[in-house]
């Protein structure tokens, strides 16, 4: 991977900002990096990103302290392609403001390999299919047959009665904590299956927003099941917490880095994914509007 830098207003600023590389696929994640000169007072900035909210922050590491100079690094990503400007942040020392050069990030979508399509043999013309008269020799030998298998079925069904099947409703909530468990039972972890393993989990999760809060997202992404929950949220009086959503976030996110970035979580991310999954749902029932109940 290239390293490319780009530094501040001038080769004399005691500030520089830079980048491992400016093009990532979607998912994937890059470092930025803030260096300053020593001084007796360092305040890193927070990173304010692109206007479209298209990249977004995975982590900000501690201060590194090198010989000469601090470093702050912080590690991003993003999951929308297209090009992006992280703009200028602003680094005080000693209480003085420096201003980062902008920079340009490029994020491309996954290609598809299809040389590797599998191919198929063209199937032989079929030949023309029989019809009716072609058995009506059969009719005089099957007609007797018949009528003697009518007339068992006839006295065996004439003393059962027949039950119609009673159609049980299972609450939204309830089918997903069962597909939970059940999902616990499978042992996809010790397999190794850990794409299929968020690949449930997710399905679980986007299944019951779909059921019980009737809003569509298993064929949504991310982002957009993301907002059309805000909005939701915000014209319906849904009720639902931030926290909630903001962990929502969180495991949805986890869930496309090992699916689609080649991301390798650890087991004890995963099992805290799976935990926070469940209060997820639990919290996600819209609560009722107390003055509504009070009428």
């Amino acid at each position: 991977m290239v390293c490319l830098g780009f530094i501040g207003f001038s080769q004399e600023s005691p500030v520089k900002v830079s980048t491992d590389t400016t093009f990532i696929r979607i998912g994937e994640q890059f470092q930025y990096k803030v260096s300053v000169d020593k001084g007796t007072k360092v305040v890193f900035p927070k990173l304010q990103l692109d206007s479209l909210h298209k990249v977004e922050v995975i982590t900000a590491l501690p201060v590194d302290t090198l010989k000469n100079k601090l470093e702050k690094k912080y590690v991003l990503t993003s999951f929308d392609s297209g090009q992006y400007v992280i703009p200028q942040q602003q680094v005080l020392i000693n209480n003085k403001k420096y201003l980062t050069d902008s920079l340009l990030i490029n994020v491309a979508t996954v290609k598809v390999d299809t040389t590797k399509q599998k191919m198929f043999l063209i199937k032989a013309v079929k030949s023309e299919p029989k019809i009716l008269d072609d058995y009506l020799h059969l009719w005089w030998l099957i007609f007797p047959l018949l009528a003697i298998i009518g007339l068992i079925l006839y006295f065996i069904l004439r003393k059962k009665e027949k039950k119609e099947a009673v159609k049980v409703y299972i609450p939204p909530i309830q089918e997903a904590m069962q597909r939970l468990k059940e999902l616990d039972e499978k042992q996809l972890l010790k397999q190794h299956k850990v794409k299929l393993y968020y690949s449930e989990l997710t399905e679980i999760v986007r299944s019951y927003i779909e059921k019980d809060i009737n809003i569509p997202a298993l064929e949504s992404t991310t982002n957009e099941l993301l907002e059309t929950i805000k909005d939701f949220n915000e014209s319906s009086k849904l009720g639902i917490s931030k926290e909630t959503i903001k962990e929502l976030k969180e495991v949805l996110q986890n869930a496309d880095l090992a699916k689609f970035a080649k991301y390798k979580p650890i087991v004890e991310e995963i099992k805290a994914d799976r935990t926070l999954s469940e209060r997820i749902l639990q919290n996600l029932k819209p609560i009722k509007n107390t003055e509504n109940e009070l009428e």
